[in-house]
């Protein structure tokens, strides 16, 4: 994702992209040399330390994002996380409680929330235009090996749960606004090297209104990898996949923007005009309370 970030800042007016922090100074070197980064470096305590940054956008492997975001929140810097906020909920409300002490934004790449597809939908929901029954959602790569998106391999294993199944959770809580779900979650057998679950899937149920989610996850599927999505309603269903939306006869709706754009001008946006941003730190609370009940749930005896 430093990639994609470093991509969507390059074009933002305004930004300056000012120093990379890379474990591997071989990868980081072919990264800043693509994107004209002046500076590199891998001690990052000393880049927030310097007093030649306004903000970090924080794309480490995901056990590293509690401890980073709590440097970054302690030096008085901005921050996109991105997700998952932490692997568990214990970190989420310390990176919450940094935020209230310092004030500063601290935001999480819920990106699902920032896709002009997922967008339009919300609005029609809010309008009471379109009623939504069930949201059906499957999220689906081959990843039998510790490889990252590009095919290379990495140091640190994936999670489905607390990454992947992050994106749809919170899409459903934020689609809503509600924090009122019932939840349930079964899971496959780990993988006998990378040590997690290559397939699971998750229920969730909107108390008041009995709206449902079901989803389902796979690092076993062969095809075009994603998050897939079909709205069911009751005057239409609707197919989204990453910025695209059609209708139920493939018809495409026409949308401007894309999420990782407008995740990334909403993060300066707040920063600039001093307010909370989409996707603040403490927005994201409850689906992170929801994946500690579900994990709770995978991880009792049978």
């Amino acid at each position: 994702m430093g990639h994609t970030h470093a991509k969507v800042l390059s074009s933002l007016p305004g930004v300056n992209l000012h120093a990379l922090i890379a474990k591997d100074e071989d990868a980081g070197r072919r990264l800043s040399q693509e994107w004209a980064i002046p500076h590199q470096t891998d001690d990052y305590a000393a880049c927030l330390a310097s007093g030649d940054i306004d903000a970090v956008i924080i794309a480490s492997p995901s056990g590293m994002h509690v401890e980073q975001g709590m440097m970054a929140a302690e030096a008085g810097l901005p921050c996109l996380i991105e997700i998952p906020a932490s692997l568990d909920l214990a970190g989420t409300q310390q990176l919450c409680e940094a935020q209230s002490r310092n004030g500063s934004v601290m935001m999480v790449a819920h990106s699902r929330r920032f896709s002009p597809a997922h967008q339009w939908l919300k609005q029609r929901l809010q309008a009471g235009e379109f009623h939504l029954y069930h949201l059906v959602a499957q999220t689906y790569f081959l990843r039998r090996t510790n490889l990252n998106m590009f095919g290379q391999p990495r140091s640190w294993a994936d999670n489905l749960l607390w990454h992947h199944a992050c994106h749809s959770v919170d899409l459903f809580a934020w689609l809503l606004g509600s924090d009122e779900f019932d939840v349930w979650a079964q899971q496959g057998p780990p993988h006998p090297e990378m040590g997690i679950p290559m397939d699971m899937t998750i229920g969730m149920r909107e108390r008041s209104t009995g709206q449902l989610l079901s989803l389902a996850l796979s690092f076993n599927n062969k095809g075009p990898f994603g998050g897939f999505y079909r709205y069911i309603g009751e005057e239409e269903t609707y197919h989204a996949f990453r910025d695209e939306l059609s209708d139920s006869e493939h018809q495409n709706i026409p949308l401007k923007g894309s999420a990782f754009t407008l995740q990334d001008q909403e993060f300066f946006d707040a920063i600039r005009q001093g307010r909370r941003p989409e996707s603040d730190i403490h927005s994201v609370l409850t689906t992170m309370q929801l994946l500690s009940r579900l994990e709770k749930q995978l991880n009792a005896p049978r």
